[in-house]
């Protein structure tokens, strides 16, 4: 060491860490007092919480009984357990091809924008989706596909 100069050790303990854990023991705190606060409204009022909870038609917990002239009766074999088994004529058409308007493209980026003229979402496009090329106020036809942030175009036309 230097004579004549004194070395300041650094404190483990940031400013940042102090908050967090003042932060943390009020958060401690609060809970100790609501559960108290709890507690001894239970013992004013004599109640213990809800000694029942019933389903209602909705499906939704309740504390009050459900109406007995509401009743039906029900065979256990009747209800499904999973999903359904899908037969030929159930499958609707669906056309996965969309139809949109490029509303923001840039070509030395390579991304834009298309918004869906059925429901006016705006979808992702990446160069990599397109098949022909496009510019801003192009009309195009897309398909979609989950990606990374959401629903990407792929498949990009113009029309």
């Amino acid at each position: 060491s230097i004579p004549g100069v004194l070395f300041m050790a650094k404190s483990q303990q940031t400013y940042n860490k102090s908050e967090r854990e003042k932060k943390r023991l009020k958060k401690k705190e609060e809970k100790q007092k609501k559960k108290e606060a709890r507690k001894a409204e239970a013992k004013e009022s004599g109640k213990t919480g809800i000694q029942f909870a019933y389903v209602d038609h909705n499906g939704n917990l309740t504390d009050t009984p459900p109406d007995p002239s509401q009743k039906m009766a029900v065979e256990a074999e009747s209800i499904t357990l999973g999903i359904p088994k899908k037969e030929e004529g159930d499958e609707e058409e669906y056309d996965p091809v969309r139809n949109g308007k490029v509303s923001f493209f840039d070509t030395s980026k390579g991304f834009g924008f298309i918004i869906d003229t059925e429901n006016q979402e705006k979808y992702f496009c990446h160069v990599s989706g397109l098949i022909d090329e496009i510019a801003e106020n192009d009309k195009v036809s897309f398909e979609l596909e989950r990606g990374m942030k959401g629903m990407n175009a792929v498949r990009v036309k113009k029309i």
